[in-house]
């Protein structure tokens, strides 16, 4: 199969050979992998980036070139393209989230690589000790698949008659045992029972959603998963149009028309990600810097979403909401 090669830079800017820029003075050259998808690292993702790298001097286009590689939620893809980025010798790789990380770690052990992963960095072989990385990597851990307990506690708030709830898993996401295993642990405590459905493209979304009703699922647990995320516009469309209420990791799915959200702010995430690549390219050894971890979280709820679910937010809640979405 032919392979197009296609160089695409964040923010729209237009791409021209690696070589052209490399050659240009004081353009330092740095590859972004990413497991999901450009158009979600377009809405969130580059903008704060971006923003971070210009604070401390690095403007794509004048000293600063980007070269990008989306494996729109096609694990598989990762280890080709982090190859590509080490043969063209760029000057740091920045992955995300654990799928592309891991990638790049096997593919160089010089190249710094600046990485943000929901997931402990240390168990995943990322790096030795949060606080002295010790070898070319480092970066941001943020809790995204440890929040199950949390986001299905605030389920249950909501719909407190459910007992039966579905969690949606994509099959190929190195997480997915621990993220099953954490929320069935936690439906146990409440005496609720865990249906898993399983979606790893497009068609089995669809699949996973009619396989959940035929369970007789009450409620929706989306799990953590960067295609997901791609596809948050359609799986909060189709949690209301079956009538699922669902609970889903980050803010940008109640954006979309998710019921609600709880977990780690992307944006605080990627600030310092970008944050952590500038003083890298400055001079600073990733061994030397320790493995920021991100603390700031947000609960948002949809109450539009709520309203067409037939569903009354509980007082209670809407208090302890970061955000109310009218």
């Amino acid at each position: 199969m032919k392979r197009r090669a296609v160089i695409t830079m964040l923010g729209g800017a237009a791409a021209w050979p690696l070589r052209a820029r490399a050659q240009q003075p004081n353009m330092a050259v740095i590859g972004l992998v990413s497991a999901g998808s450009q158009a979600s690292a377009a809405q969130v993702v580059a903008p704060v980036f971006h923003k971070a790298l210009a604070e401390l001097g690095y403007v794509e286009g004048r000293n600063l070139a980007i070269e990008n590689r989306y494996a729109e939620g096609q694990y598989d893809r990762l280890p080709a393209m982090v190859t590509d980025l080490v043969r063209r010798q760029v000057a740091a790789i920045v992955a995300s989230p654990t799928p592309a990380a891991l990638a790049a770690k096997a593919a160089t052990a010089t190249i710094p690589i600046i990485f943000g992963v929901p997931d402990d960095p240390v168990k995943l072989g990322l790096v030795a000790s949060l606080a002295h990385p010790g070898g070319n990597a480092t970066g941001v851990s943020f809790l995204l698949s440890d929040l199950g307990d949390k986001q299905l506690g605030l389920l249950h708030e909501l719909v407190p008659a459910a007992t039966r709830f579905g969690l949606l898993v994509n099959p190929g996401n190195p997480n997915v045992e621990d993220i099953t295993r954490a929320m069935k642990t936690s439906a146990s405590v409440i005496g609720a029972e865990i249906i898993v459905a399983e979606a790893g493209d497009t068609r089995e979304i669809e699949a996973a959603f009619a396989a959940l009703l035929r369970a007789k699922a009450e409620a929706l647990v989306v799990g953590t998963d960067p295609f997901f995320y791609s596809r948050r516009v359609h799986l909060a469309t189709l949690a209301t149009r079956h009538a699922l209420p669902a609970v889903y990791n980050v803010r940008e799915y109640a954006e979309a028309g998710g019921l609600m959200s709880y977990g780690t702010s992307l944006r605080e995430v990627y600030r310092h990600v970008g944050n952590y690549t500038a003083r890298i390219l400055k001079g600073e050894k990733p061994a030397d810097l320790p493995v920021v971890q991100s603390t700031k979280f947000d609960f948002v709820i949809n109450l539009p979403t709520a309203r067409a679910l037939g569903i009354d937010v509980p007082p209670t809640l809407l208090a302890r909401a970061d955000e109310v979405i009218e």
